[in-house]
Formats: structure tokens, sequence, C-alpha cells
């Protein structure tokens, strides 16, 4: 009697716990606090950067997240210490041959990730290694066709904060195969710590889907002279117990990202009020993108 392959006596579970390597491409906000996620988990990062003014960005928004985390007596000095002896920075996708896990987090610049996913593709020697883009909206099937393994490319679709949020959706494509999606949600919850739902590969997936048009109709609303910046948060603050105001919460997400999803989203669904207002456009030309900028709807 022949034995059955290992992969098949393997959960995912156990697959998910035997993940020690992993890669983030992007040192941008969410890059930074991906790996600030998997480097608390006692995983071994490797973060990527296209040059070294972006790894020296990278370094100094994951040391101040790490310090605001002492300070908030989340983590000790020495797990800080820790951590950040677990991360590794590189300028050179070489790098990531080794790597069991990747997570692509750069801009919502679909040419840009296609590039990222055909790059990664060639370098990742481990043909179960999971390839997975944090993108906000942009469709996972068009990033998988980029490689030449398909069925491993996936979402993984952290918010920001990555290291407070608690949420990650899981999201597969019709190429996607089941097992790197059970393996995926398996080290988002029992590696990570973090909350898992899965979702199916349309735009903005569940929490945009639902999010977005909610603020793109707060900026109409700010456009169009209903009322201030100030009053329309404190309408959805005082009136509705949301812990934070529309437009607030756009300048934490960054305007560019929000218009990035918008586009998205109109492309796929042709609703109007997907639509980018033409105040968040003309904001997004002008570099006020919120909080990452200091200026957006509210100065920082």
């Amino acid at each position: 009697m022949t034995s059955a392959p290992t992969e098949s006596l393997t959960t995912p579970e156990t697959a998910a716990r035997a993940i020690q390597r992993v890669g983030v491409v992007g040192c941008g906000v969410m890059g930074a606090g991906l790996a600030e996620v998997c480097a608390r988990a006692g995983l071994d990062v490797l973060l990527i950067s296209s040059g070294e003014a972006g790894l020296a960005r990278g370094r100094d928004r994951l040391e101040r997240s790490l310090a605001h985390a002492v300070r908030k007596g989340k983590i000790t000095d020495s797990a800080r210490a820790e951590t950040l002896a677990r991360i590794d920075w590189t300028t050179d996708l070489g790098a990531f041959h080794e790597r069991q896990l990747v997570l692509e987090a750069s801009p919502e610049h679909e040419p840009t990730k296609l590039d990222i996913f055909q790059a990664l593709d060639k370098v990742v020697e481990d043909p179960d290694a999971i390839l997975a883009s944090n993108t906000s909206a942009l469709p996972i099937a068009r990033l998988a066709r980029a490689t030449t393994r398909p069925g491993q490319v996936l979402g993984l679709h952290f918010f920001n904060p990555a290291p407070i949020l608690p949420l990650v959706e899981v999201i597969s494509s019709l190429l996607t195969d089941d097992r790197p999606r059970q393996i995926a949600a398996a080290f988002v919850t029992n590696v990570l710590g973090k909350r898992a739902i899965h979702a199916g590969d349309r735009s903005g997936f569940v929490v945009n889907a639902l999010l977005i048009p909610y603020l793109l109709s707060a900026i109409r609303m700010l456009d169009a002279g209903y009322a201030s910046a100030q009053d329309i948060d404190q309408a959805m603050t005082l009136g509705c117990s949301h812990p934070m105001g529309p437009l607030a919460l756009a300048d934490l997400i960054g305007l560019d990202t929000v218009a990035a999803i918008a586009r998205a989203l109109h492309e796929e669904s042709k609703e109007p009020t997907h639509a980018a207002p033409p105040l968040l456009s003309r904001m997004v030309d002008s570099g006020l993108l919120g909080r990452k900028t200091g200026q957006g709807f509210y100065t920082y």
C-alpha cells in the first residue's frame, strides 16, 4: 500500500505554524505595520524597499510604532528590541528566494503590483509559498495571472494601523487553490492572533465595498457646503456612536488610497456613487493626502 502524500496529512493549522520566514514588499505605512505584526509574532521578517531612503523611512515608522507600544504598556522594552532583531532590510528582491510567505504592500497602482508579482514568481523558490497582496480593492485574479502559480496567490488585506486593528480579509480569486486559502486563514488567526473573514474577489471586498461609498458621501457633503468637516464628523461620532468621523477616517486611511479604491469600485460597478468627488481628486493632485503628509481635511 502506498502512503498518502505528506501534504495531505498536514492540516492547514500545522502548515501555517510551519511558516517562519516572511517577506514584506514595501516600507510604507502598511509595509512597516505588517513587518511589525509578523516580527512581534516571532517570525523572521525580510522587508524590502526600492532604495535606501525608503528603508530609512520604514525603519523610522517601525521604531516609532514600537516605542509607542512600549509607552502604552502593550509590549516591554526587551520585546521591542527582540522584535527589531527579527527584521532584516534589503533593496534586493533576490533575497526573497527562501521566503515561505510574501506580503505585498506597495501603493495601490496595478502596473506596479503586477511587476512585483511577476518578479516574485521568478525569485521565490518554494512552489508552496503563498504570495499575498494587501491590496484594498484591486482584483486578485489579475495579480495571480502575472505568475506561473496563480493557485498560490491570494489577498490578505490588513487594516491601518496593522499592529492594532484585529481584522484581516482573506480573499481568494477564482484561480486560488483552497489549501493556500485555508493555510493563510490559519496563519492569520493562529500565528498572528488576528481575526480572519473570507471575501470573494470583488472590488472593495467586504469592508471597503461598504466603507468607501460612505466616505465619498461625506466628502461630497463637505464640497457642497452642507456643513463643516468638524460638524460632519461630530454628526457621526456623537449622533451614531462611530469612533471616528468619516473625514478624519479618510485622512487616516490616506486620501490617495481612498481615491484609488473609489476608482477600482467605479471601474467594476459603474455606480455614480463610487466615483471620486472632485474635491477628493483636487486634494490628491495637490499632495494633501491626510495624516501621512500632515494635511488633509485636517492639519496634523
